[in-house]
């Protein structure tokens, strides 16, 4: 799967419009809110990573983290966050940046987030893997991880998953594929692409980086969430990783 594929689909304006009223009716999960609050503390610098149209920072500004930096890789969502966090007077600093590619210096941030499974839309597991790497490296020593993926061992999706193997094993996979665990489907808004890694996959790859993890625990768990944000996302899971001092 090409990146500027992904990269297409969050930069239409269709996408940008979705995200952009989800910023403002969904605002941050209870979720989310719980563990952003129980993890970082108000006065430190924190990066969002994919932040969309700013669901995550404007909610994290409005408990009162005043320390944001809020990138995307989508120059069209950024302008969109920049808009109206103007029209709010949000203090929330905007940047253009990929995930893969960050341009801070190391040890530079308390905290980032990367929400919404945003890490499992970059395509390619050694993609992904340099994002939990450039992660790592921005990261303070002590500094704290937090983001969100789908999990493939739910029972919810077993009999889909069985059915990819199977795809997978005759190597009659959809060609634009790179890993098993990839899905690339229509949607109402286009095209989407994400992977849904395993637990152990996951466990893998931050060790990998040199993480230290915390927990990981399903969304369903930490809260029972409002319909509107189940309407907006399916159960995810969240891992909580820390930057070894």
């Amino acid at each position: 799967m090409k990146p500027e594929v992904v990269k297409n689909y969050y930069s239409s304006p269709q996408v940008v419009k979705y995200y952009a009223d989800a910023a403002i009716q969904v605002g941050l999960w209870k979720s989310e809110e719980l563990i952003f609050q129980k993890v970082f503390q108000r006065d430190q610098t924190l990066l969002e990573l994919g932040c969309g149209a700013g669901r995550i920072a404007m909610g994290l500004w409005e408990l009162g983290y005043r320390n944001l930096m809020a990138t995307d890789f989508s120059r069209e969502l950024i302008l969109e966050c920049r808009r109206m966090a103007k029209i709010l007077d949000y203090g929330i600093h905007w940047k253009v940046e990929d995930a893969t590619r960050l341009s801070f210096d190391a040890d530079l941030f308390d905290g980032v987030i990367f929400g919404f499974n945003g890490l499992m839309q970059i395509p390619g597991r050694a993609n992904r893997q340099e994002a939990l790497n450039r992660v790592f490296h921005v990261l303070k020593p002590g500094g704290w991880f937090v983001f969100t993926t789908h999990d493939r061992e739910l029972g919810k999706y077993k009999g889909f998953w069985q059915k990819e193997k199977l795809l997978w094993r005759r190597d009659k996979q959809n060609p634009d594929l790179d890993d098993y665990g990839d899905r690339f489907e229509a949607t109402p808004l286009g095209d989407l692409f994400i992977h849904v890694p395993t637990t152990r996959e996951m466990r893998d790859m931050l060790k990998q980086a040199g993480f230290r993890i915390e927990a990981d625990v399903l969304r369903s768990q930490v809260a029972n969430e409002s319909p509107r944000v189940r309407e907006f996302s399916d159960e995810c899971r969240f891992w909580v990783v820390q930057k070894p001092t």
